[in-house]
């Protein structure tokens, strides 16, 4: 493991986008984008992702790579991303991993390879006849690790999870092969900090057109019930297009629910000791990490 990573990762809302760009300016570096929607083609205002302005340009990898109606996998981006590190590195450039889906971080940090399960149409049908409050105390009973990282709201990741631990007979194996030697950092901010940042964002996001990105989407053919699979704020604007929920309660709940999925972040990361995790709001350990990165990729220089 002589090729070396940078990573950096952490909850929604933290400046995780802003501060990977910067980091790759000053090694020469480009980005992989390690986010499980914003792989999606027409998924950018609602997915927060980042704009060419922004990318500073800078080179970034796995955005808008496939089209919505259909399943983006973690093998998938297992190897779609490996293949861009490759690339990167053959170029004599530093790949940054950035982004806040743990199972995209963890397969190529970690080299943790899931289970490839085939669709059970047969189950499928069957667990779609219960309610998200089911299927989550279903996936509770069989893999209660799982079920603390879940969005427990989307029942699509749930049926799917299920199917894995029924078809596998028990909680699934995962097989580990580092290919890079990597360094994490993580982003991490008070609960009350994000929460308003969340908040914050979310308006920002729906002045610069969010409901119409989702409108356009469900015109050009992007089903509500796909976008309900698709979650957080696809699953809420949908809802409101469709008229079960007013504005208010769309943004109400949508905030919430954002707020929920970080806190679930920060469960998955903060399980890992080898995350160094700071303050983005504190310029001194964020100029400190940069130093910590510059010297990591020095030939010498190895983390265990």
């Amino acid at each position: 493991m002589t090729q070396k990573l940078i990573a950096i990762v952490g909850q929604t809302a933290t400046g995780k986008s802003d501060f990977a760009v910067e980091v790759a300016r000053a090694i020469d570096g480009e980005i992989i984008s390690a986010d499980s929607r914003q792989v999606y083609k027409g998924l950018a205002i609602g997915t927060g992702k980042i704009t060419k302005k922004e990318m500073r340009e800078v080179p970034h990898h796995l955005l808008d790579v496939v089209n919505p109606k259909r399943q983006f996998t973690v093998a998938d981006f297992t190897r779609l991303s490996d293949k861009s590190i490759r690339d990167i590195l053959k170029r004599k450039k530093v790949p940054i991993l950035c982004g806040g889906t743990g199972f995209y971080i963890d397969a190529v940090v970690f080299g943790k390879e899931y289970p490839e399960v085939p669709p059970n149409k047969k189950l499928r049908d069957t667990l779609e006849k219960y309610s998200t409050a089911e299927l989550f105390n279903i996936l509770k009973k069989h893999d209660p690790k799982r079920a603390l990282t879940i969005d427990q709201n989307n029942p699509v990741r749930l049926i799917r999870a299920i199917e894995i631990v029924k078809h596998l007979g028990k909680v699934p194996y995962i097989k580990t092969e580092q290919k890079w030697q990597s360094l994490v950092i993580g982003f991490s901010l008070p609960r009350e900090i994000l929460k308003q940042k969340i908040q914050i964002r979310l308006l920002k996001r729906l002045k610069a057109g969010m409901l119409a990105e989702a409108k356009r989407l469900h015109t050009n053919g992007l089903s509500y019930k796909r976008m309900e699979a698709l979650g957080l704020e696809y699953r809420y604007q949908a809802r409101y297009l469709q008229g079960s929920i007013t504005k208010t309660e769309m943004i109400e709940q949508l905030t919430n629910e954002i707020f929920q999925y970080a806190k679930r972040q920060e469960t998955w990361f903060k399980r890992n000791k080898n995350i160094i995790w700071i303050d983005p709001r504190k310029i001194s350990e964020r100029k400190k990490v940069l130093r910590m990165i510059k010297k990591f990729l020095q030939p010498t220089h190895t983390i265990l």
